[in-house]
C-alpha cells in the first residue's frame, strides 16, 4: 500500500509540475513523512525531485533559454543561502496561529502568508485578461530570481515565485518549461549539497525501494506530460499556473503547507 500511495503521488505531481513548474515536492514530502521521520522524508524527497528534473532536462532542457537562466538562476541560487541563514533567525519567532486536525499540527506563520500573498498577487496575472495583457519586463527577472531564492531558502516554496515570473517572461511554451527545469536543477543540486552528509549519515535508514517506486513514477508522469505537451497552448498552461497558484496560496496561507 505504501509503495502505491506514493506511486501515485509521484506520477501525478510529476505530471502536474511538468506544465506548472511546482508541485511534486509539496504533494510528495508529506506522503513520504507519513512513513518516515520528517529529516529523512525531506532527504527522500530532495533526491526524487532532482533526478526528475535532471530526466526532464534530457526531455526539454536543450530549449531552455540561457539569457533567462543565467538573470533569473543565479540571483536565486545566491539568494537561497540568504534565505536559509535567514531561516535560522526566524526560527524563534512563535508561529501567529497553531491548530491541529485529525490529530496533525499545523502553523499559520509570517513567512508563509508573505509567500501566499504574493503567489495571490502574482496568479491574477495570469487569470483576469487585462493583467494578462500586461508585460513585464526582462529587467526584472533578476529581482524575480532573488525572491524566488530568498524564499525558497527560507520556506522551500521556491519553485511557485519562479514559475509566477517566468510564465511573464515572453518565452514560448517549450522555452518556459525547459528554462524552470534547468533553474529547478541548479537550486536542487544546492539543496542537495547541503543534505548530503545527512543523507550519507542516514545508510540503511533510506528505503531505497520506496525511492526507486517514487522517483521510477515521476519520470513516467514527466514522460506523459511531455507527450501531452504539443498540444497544449501557452495560454493553457497560463491557466493552469493560475489556477495552481490560487490553490496553492490558501494552502500555504492557512499553514497546511
Amino acid at each position: 500500500m505504501d509503495y502505491i500511495l506514493v506511486g501515485i503521488v509521484a506520477l501525478i505531481g510529476s505530471g502536474l509540475t511538468f506544465f506548472s513548474g511546482f508541485g511534486l515536492g509539496t504533494l510528495l514530502m508529506p506522503v513520504f513523512a507519513l512513513f518516515f521521520p520528517i529529516d529523512i522524508a525531506i532527504a527522500l524527497t530532495a533526491i526524487v525531485h532532482l533526478l526528475n528534473n535532471l530526466f526532464k532536462l534530457t526531455l526539454i532542457g536543450k530549449k531552455a533559454n540561457l539569457k533567462t537562466v543565467l538573470r533569473f538562476g543565479l540571483p536565486a541560487i545566491i539568494f537561497a543561502f540568504l534565505g536559509a541563514y535567514i531561516l535560522g533567525k526566524l526560527t524563534n519567532i512563535a508561529p501567529l496561529i497553531s491548530y491541529t486536525i485529525s490529530g496533525k499540527s499545523y502553523q499559520i506563520t509570517v513567512v508563509k502568508i508573505c509567500i501566499a500573498a504574493l503567489l495571490v498577487f502574482f496568479s491574477l496575472f495570469d487569470l483576469i485578461p487585462k493583467l494578462k495583457r500586461l508585460e513585464i519586463d526582462t529587467k526584472y527577472l533578476p529581482l524575480g530570481g532573488a525572491l524566488s531564492g530568498f524564499f525558497g531558502g527560507i520556506s522551500g516554496h521556491q519553485g511557485a515565485l519562479r514559475t509566477a515570473f517566468l510564465i511573464r517572461a515572453k518565452l514560448n511554451k517549450e522555452a518556459f518549461i525547459a528554462t524552470g527545469v534547468v533553474i529547478a536543477c541548479f537550486i536542487d543540486v544546492s539543496r542537495i549539497s547541503v543534505y548530503a552528509k545527512d543523507i550519507l549519515q542516514m545508510g540503511d535508514k533510506l528505503d531505497y525501494p520506496i525511492l526507486i517506486t517514487a522517483t521510477t513514477m515521476a519520470f513516467v508522469g514527466a514522460y506523459i506530460g511531455n507527450k501531452f505537451l504539443k498540444k497544449i497552448t501557452i495560454h493553457t498552461i497560463q491557466v493552469v499556473v493560475g489556477v495552481l497558484l490560487i490553490v496553492f496560496s490558501m494552502l500555504l496561507g492557512i499553514g497546511i503547507l
